[in-house]
């Protein structure tokens, strides 16, 4: 009886330690990936890094109202079957052109940006949004949405990408520091 009695209690907080961790929230469980750019998932496409490109031509960095923006992002088909992009549209914006391969076949990703992908062997396309209907500047974004003739729509938030060389502070041409000095 005795034996009974200690092997049911083990077996008890057994179960007791097992079940404090659930229904738990995590540290990581709202963690997001350590890109910049917006991500979202329709049916087996994963639209990642979406962002617009980094606006060199104004200073300080800026999309001025009416003007176009290019979008760069990657889109991943996980899937058995092609799909196609077949349109992007976003209220921030006049209209938007989409150029280059828009077919993205099963298993694949399809790069997005105005400058083809090193090496060359990866698919490419072009999405630029014209006529801004505002300014946008870094750390400001946009919303697109994207059509696929397989998976459906989804929206995509486009934050303005980060500059991709390292800033210079113009009145001395040395590279600014963090923190205070």
């Amino acid at each position: 009886m005795k034996r009974r009695m200690i092997g049911a209690g083990i077996a008890g907080i057994s179960l007791l330690v097992a079940g404090c961790g659930a229904g738990q929230i995590t540290q990581t469980d709202t963690q997001v990936a350590g890109v910049n750019g917006g991500s979202s998932d329709v049916g087996a496409i994963a639209v990642r890094n979406a962002q617009l490109a980094f606006p060199e031509e104004v200073e300080p960095a800026a999309y001025l109202e009416g003007s176009d923006a290019d979008v760069v992002m990657s889109i991943v088909n996980s899937g058995q079957q092609p799909d196609e992009l077949v349109s992007v549209r976003s209220e921030s914006a006049e209209g938007t052109a989409v150029g280059g391969t828009t077919s993205i076949p099963a298993d694949t990703t399809l790069a997005v940006g105005p400058e083809e992908p090193q090496g060359g062997a990866q698919l490419h396309a072009e999405v630029t949004l014209e006529g801004l209907q505002r300014e946008i500047r870094p750390g400001q974004d946009v919303t697109a949405t994207l059509t696929f003739r397989e998976a459906g729509t989804v929206e995509v938030v486009l934050p303005v990408k980060v500059p991709d060389e390292p800033r210079h502070d113009a009145s001395t041409g040395e590279e600014e520091q963090g923190g205070g000095h």
